[in-house]
C-alpha cells in the first residue's frame, strides 16, 4: 500500500482520532442508555397522580374556613387553567415547551451564549418536562449523574404523556412558597382568588415564583417579586401573548398581596379547629393528605355577622376603659430613614390581629402623630384619629407606655375608612348560635382572635352564669306549681352564721333597691336576686340542682346552695345555648353539633351527623306548658326588663332571653332567642377580674347578641309560640298569666297571691351557702 503524503497524514490522523473518540463516546452513551433506561423509575407516580391534598373544612354553604396539611394544594385540570396563566408560565419557564421533545437544545445554546456574554452563570435551560422529572423523582443535587437521569426521564415522560398532561402535572405539583403547591393554591394564598379570576399582573407574579420561591415571594420580598414580575411581563409581550397596552396596564396595576396565609373568606378558625379534631378522632390515618372535605353546620353570612359583632363589642368595651399605651418599642437607631425597608421587615415579625395592624411611631406631639404602617405607608394622624391615645403623648405619661419615636402601636380603620389609633384588647369574649330544632351550630366565635389565643371560650371556658341561670330556677318553680303571676317578696334576706355554719350571708339586688311583693314575671324581667333566692328556698336546692340537669347542666358544677339562685355554679356558653334551646323549641333537649358530614377525596360520604330533631321523636326535657310560660316571661325581659334594648334595636316583639352579671362584675352574659335561632354571648377576662362598674350583661354582652341577630333574623317574620293544651290563660298584656288546667280550681287570684306572700318560705339549709 502506498504511503500517504506527510501533509495528508497530518490532517487525516487527527480526524480519525477524533472520529474514534466520537464513536467511542456514542457507543458509551448507547451502552449507558441501554443499561440505564430500563432502570429508570416507573411513571406510575405521573400516570396515576395522587398528590397530597390537605384536609379542608367548609361552611354548610361551601365556603372554605380552614385547611390542614404540610402541602397546601388545590388540583386543577389543564382545561380549567386560564390562558393567561399558561402563557405567563411558558414565558417565564419554557416558551418552546410545545416544540421540543423534553430537552430544549435551542434554549441550551441560548443560555450558554448568554452566560458567556454575561461573564457567569446567569441563565438555566431546564424545561418544564425536566422540572417535572426533578420534582417527582430526583433530588436537587447538582451532579452530572443527576442531570443524566433528568434528561433520560424527560425523554421517557415525553414518550408516555401528552404535552397537556405534562403541563397539568407541573401546574399542580410545583412549589411556590408559603406552603403552596401548584398555581391554584398559590392564587388563593397570595391573592385570595380562584385561579380562573386572576389578572395578567397577578398571573405574571405567580409565574415568576418557580425560579426561586423564597427569593421572589411577594410577602417576604415584595421588591424582588416585583422585578421578577416585570421580567415575566416583558417576555409575555415579546412572545406576543399580550399587547403593548396590556403590558403597560399590568405594570401599573396595584397588587394586593395577602400577608397572612391563614386568612380565609370567613373568620371561623375556632370552628375549623373543632372540625379538625373531630375528624382526626374519627379517621386517624393520613387525614392531612387524602383530600378529605369536612362540611360544618355554619352559615357564612351568620358567622361573619357573629365575628364582626363580637369584635365590635370587645373593641367598644376596650375603648370605654381607656388607652393603655405603647405595645412595645424598637430602636430607631437601627433605621436609616423614615422610608427604610428595614422598618417594614421589623414590622413583619409583629402579626396583624384581624384588622388591628401594627405601626411604628416616627414622630409624636400633642397635635399629630407620624406613623409607619406595616405594609409601607407613612400616615399622619391628628384630631379624632389620635384622640383615643392623646393622654399617652403627654410628658406625664409613664415612660414605658408613652407614644414617642420607636413606639409600636395598633392602627384600625374607622367607619369612614380612615386610620385611627387603637390597641389590642385584654378582655375576651365568646358567642355561639344554634338552631333549636336540630342542634346545628349556625355561628361560633371562640374568642377575640384565634391566632392570638387558641383557647375556645365557647366550649372550654367554665364561668359563673350569674343571673342568666335564673330562668332554670324559675322553670323548676313552675314545675312545683308556681305561675308567672305568683307573688314573691322582694325584700332583704340575711342568713345568719348560726344557720350557714360559716359567715353570715347578706345577698342584695344589683341596683340595691327593693320593691316589696311582686309577680314572678316582673322579678325575672328586673332580675331581682331576692325573689330568685326566695323561690329557691321554697322549691329546695336539691330539687333545683336535679331539675337543672334536664337542660344539660352537670349537677356537680352547681352545688345545692342558695347561691345557685344567683348563678354561682359553672357553665360554658355551649351549655347555655343548649339549655336556652329548650325554651325556644317548646321543651325539647337538643345536642348541638358542628360537623354535618365528612367526605373523602373522591367526594364519597364517610360520615354524617344524625341530629335529634325537636318534636315527636326528640328528648322531652320539660313540659311544653312550662316552656310556653317561660317563653312568656323571658319575652318580658327583652321588652320591659334588663334587655329591653334588644326589642328596640331589632324592632320585633318575639325575642326572649336573660342578661347575666356575676359577683364583682367578673362576667357579663346575654343568652336569648327567637324561635328559629338561639344565641349566647359572654364577655370576661381569662383570669377573672372586674370588668368595671356598670359593665353588666346588658351593657357588655347584649350588643354582641343584637349585632348577630340583626343578620340572622333578617327577612324572618315575627312569630310567637302557640299555647299548648292544658293551660288556661287569664289577664292581658303584662298581667297575662297561665295556670295548669288541672290546678284551675285551686288557683289563687293575684290579690290572694299578694296577701299570702309572707311569711317567707322555710329556707333549705341542707348545705351552707357559698360566696
Amino acid at each position: 500500500m502506498p504511503s500517504l503524503p506527510p501533509a495528508l497524514r497530518f490532517i487525516l490522523y487527527p480526524v480519525i482520532f477524533l472520529l474514534g473518540l466520537v464513536i467511542i463516546g456514542v457507543a458509551m452513551g448507547l451502552i449507558t442508555l441501554v443499561l440505564t433506561y430500563p432502570n429508570l423509575p416507573s411513571l406510575e407516580a405521573l400516570t396515576d397522580y395522587r398528590p397530597k391534598i390537605p384536609l379542608r373544612i367548609f361552611t354548610a354553604d361551601g365556603f372554605l374556613i380552614g385547611e390542614y396539611g404540610e402541602e397546601r394544594r388545590a388540583v386543577v385540570a389543564i382545561q380549567d387553567v386560564p390562558t393567561v396563566m399558561k402563557q405567563a408560565i411558558l414565558a417565564a419557564e419554557d416558551d418552546r415547551f410545545y416544540q421540543h421533545g423534553g430537552i430544549d437544545y435551542t434554549g441550551i445554546v441560548r443560555a450558554i451564549g448568554a452566560n458567556l456574554v454575561g461573564g457567569g452563570k446567569r441563565q438555566g435551560a431546564s424545561t418544564i418536562t425536566q422540572q417535572v422529572a426533578r420534582n417527582f423523582f430526583l433530588t436537587g443535587e447538582k451532579t452530572y449523574t443527576r442531570k443524566l437521569y433528568e434528561a433520560l426521564l424527560s425523554f421517557k415522560i415525553e414518550s408516555n404523556l401528552s404535552k397537556d398532561q405534562i403541563f397539568e402535572l407541573y401546574i399542580n405539583q410545583i412549589y411556590l412558597g408559603q406552603r403552596a403547591y401548584g398555581f391554584a393554591a398559590a392564587a388563593h394564598i397570595y391573592f385570595g382568588k380562584s385561579l380562573k379570576d386572576i389578572s395578567i399582573a397577578e398571573a405574571s407574579m405567580l409565574a415568576g415564583l418557580p425560579k426561586a420561591p423564597s427569593l421572589y415571594n411577594p410577602v417576604v420580598n415584595p421588591n424582588r417579586a416585583r422585578l421578577r414580575q416585570q421580567y415575566v411581563l416583558r417576555r409575555m409581550h415579546e412572545l406576543g401573548y399580550i399587547s403593548a397596552e396590556q403590558h403597560e396596564a399590568a405594570l401599573k396595576e396595584p397588587l394586593v398581596v395577602k400577608r397572612e396565609p391563614s386568612d380565609y373568606a370567613v373568620h371561623a378558625e375556632y370552628v375549623a379547629e373543632m372540625a379538625r379534631q373531630i375528624t382526626a378522632e374519627r379517621f386517624p390515618e393520613d387525614i392531612y393528605s387524602r383530600g378529605m372535605k369536612v362540611y360544618t353546620t355554619l352559615i357564612k353570612a351568620e358567622q361573619e355577622a357573629a365575628y364582626a359583632s363580637l369584635r365590635k363589642g370587645v373593641m367598644d368595651y376596650d375603648r370605654r376603659h381607656g388607652y393603655r399605651g405603647a405595645e412595645s418599642y424598637l430602636d430607631m437607631k437601627e433605621f436609616k430613614s423614615d422610608q427604610d425597608e428595614a422598618i417594614d421587615e421589623a414590622l413583619q415579625d409583629i402579626p396583624d390581629i384581624g384588622d388591628l395592624v401594627p405601626g411604628l411611631v416616627l414622630a409624636a406631639d400633642t397635635k399629630q402623630i407620624k406613623v409607619y404602617r406595616k405594609g409601607g405607608e407613612v400616615l399622619t394622624l391628628s384630631g379624632d384619629a389620635m384622640k383615643f391615645a392623646a393622654k399617652m403623648i403627654d410628658d406625664k405619661a409613664p415612660p414605658n407606655k408613652r407614644l414617642k419615636p420607636g413606639a409600636i402601636i395598633r392602627l384600625q380603620k374607622d367607619d369612614k375608612n380612615g386610620w385611627q389609633i387603637s390597641q389590642l384588647p385584654e378582655v375576651e369574649s365568646a358567642f355561639v348560635a344554634v338552631d333549636p330544632k336540630n342542634g346545628a351550630i349556625r355561628a361560633l366565635v371562640g374568642g377575640f382572635d384565634f391566632n392570638r389565643n387558641k383557647f375556645n371560650h365557647v366550649t372550654q371556658a367554665w364561668r359563673q352564669p350569674g343571673s342568666s341561670f335564673k330562668p332554670f330556677i324559675y322553670s323548676a318553680a313552675l314545675e312545683k306549681g308556681y305561675g308567672p303571676n305568683s307573688v314573691i317578696a322582694d325584700e332583704p334576706i340575711v342568713i345568719p352564721a348560726s344557720q350557714t355554719g360559716a359567715a353570715a350571708w347578706e345577698p342584695h339586688n344589683y341596683d340595691g333597691r327593693y320593691e316589696g311583693p311582686m309577680k314572678m314575671r316582673t322579678a325575672l324581667a328586673k332580675s331581682k336576686n331576692m325573689v330568685s333566692i326566695r323561690i329557691l328556698q321554697a322549691i329546695g336546692t336539691h330539687y333545683a340542682q336535679d331539675y337543672a340537669s334536664r337542660f344539660g347542666f352537670d349537677p356537680a358544677k352547681h352545688p345545692p346552695y342558695l347561691t345557685m339562685a344567683l348563678g354561682a355554679g359553672s357553665v360554658t356558653p355551649w351549655q347555655m345555648v343548649t339549655a336556652y334551646s329548650v325554651f325556644a323549641n317548646g321543651g325539647y333537649r337538643i345536642n348541638p353539633f358542628i360537623v354535618r358530614e365528612i367526605r373523602d377525596g373522591t367526594n364519597q360520604l364517610l360520615a354524617q351527623s344524625t341530629p335529634n330533631e325537636a318534636g315527636e321523636e326528640g328528648i322531652r326535657a320539660i313540659d311544653p306548658r312550662n316552656a310556653f310560660m317561660m317563653d312568656s316571661m323571658l319575652r318580658d325581659v327583652t321588652i320591659f326588663g334588663t334587655a329591653a334594648k334588644a326589642s328596640v334595636a331589632l324592632k320585633r316583639q318575639d325575642l326572649a332571653g336573660k342578661t347575666g352579671t356575676t359577683n364583682e362584675y367578673n362576667d357579663a352574659w346575654f343568652c336569648g332567642y327567637q324561635m328559629t335561632v338561639v344565641g349566647c354571648a359572654w364577655v370576661g377576662f381569662d383570669q377573672p377580674r372586674k370588668l368595671g362598674d356598670r359593665e353588666t350583661g346588658g351593657a357588655a354582652a347584649l350588643p354582641i347578641w343584637i349585632g348577630y341577630m340583626s343578620r340572622a333574623l333578617k327577612d324572618v317574620p315575627v312569630m310567637l309560640p302557640q299555647m299548648p293544651e292544658g293551660l288556661i290563660a287569664h289577664g292581658e298584656g303584662r298581667d297575662r298569666s297561665y295556670i295548669y288546667a288541672e290546678n284551675a280550681a285551686r288557683e289563687k287570684s293575684p290579690e290572694e297571691e299578694e296577701k299570702s306572700a309572707e311569711p317567707l318560705p322555710k329556707p333549705d339549709l341542707s348545705a351552707p351557702p357559698s360566696d
